[in-house]
């Protein structure tokens, strides 16, 4: 099976969500110096391609109460593109672009292929597509997880928000609920199949409601 590393790399000052605190990557020892090469992580849970548990935001369980298993994923894709900035995706717009052969009770993730990934490092990142919440709430019925190639599935706050969209979470919550996770901060969608397999394995820590992951896709020759 062929795989494709839909991760970003981490890097000092790569893109955050608005309010967090900067990433670090610094080389603490080197060869030439020490005699061996040493480096500093300075990051937050929800740093770079990552995966969010219910414990982000709710009483429900926390990373480390899932199995290994639950982390790999059967995964289709739905392309929309082209997307506007800060358009709105409800059910519809993703129940039409499922591919043919793809059940969504048959699958545990739903990737949602906006391509602004493209614009990852800009300001114009943030005023990415999102979901609403009944299209959330329809993927927790399928009893499947999300993944997205933008910061947030819900808008993020910008000078440029529509007075009209939603506050808060109304995803994350609507899926939270249902125990379903969420794979955030994709790259590289357009280039894996309509259906594959995602790897998305988080650091093992206490509690976590968060953590960056090297996201894999594996597929076979499928074409998209």
């Amino acid at each position: 099976m062929q795989p494709f590393d839909l991760s970003h790399p981490l890097a000092t000052d790569m893109p955050v969500y608005p309010g967090t605190e900067p990433i670090g990557v610094e080389r603490r020892a080197t060869r030439e110096a020490d005699g061996y090469q040493t480096t500093r992580l300075d990051l937050d849970s929800h740093a770079g391609t990552h995966v969010d548990a219910p414990a982000h935001l709710t009483d429900g369980p926390s990373l480390d109460e899932f199995t290994p298993d639950r982390l790999r994923f059967e995964a289709a894709a739905v392309d929309l593109r082209p997307c506007d900035p800060r358009e709105r995706v409800g059910v519809d717009a993703l129940r039409d672009s499922l591919p043919g052969v793809v059940d969504p009770d048959e699958i545990d993730l739903l990737a949602v292929v906006t391509g602004w990934d493209r614009y990852w490092g800009e300001e114009r990142y943030f005023d990415h597509p999102y979901l609403t919440a009944d299209a959330a709430r329809w993927l927790a019925e399928c009893e499947c997880d999300l993944g997205v190639d933008t910061v947030n599935p819900d808008p993020t706050p910008t000078e440029n928000a529509d007075p009209s969209e939603p506050d808060g979470f109304p995803v994350h919550e609507a899926l939270f609920d249902a125990d379903r996770l969420i794979v955030e901060n994709l790259r590289g969608l357009d280039r894996v199949p309509n259906h594959f397999e995602l790897h998305a394995y988080p650091l093992q820590f206490a509690d976590a409601d968060a953590s960056p992951v090297r996201a894999v896709a594996y597929a076979g020759n499928e074409e998209r």
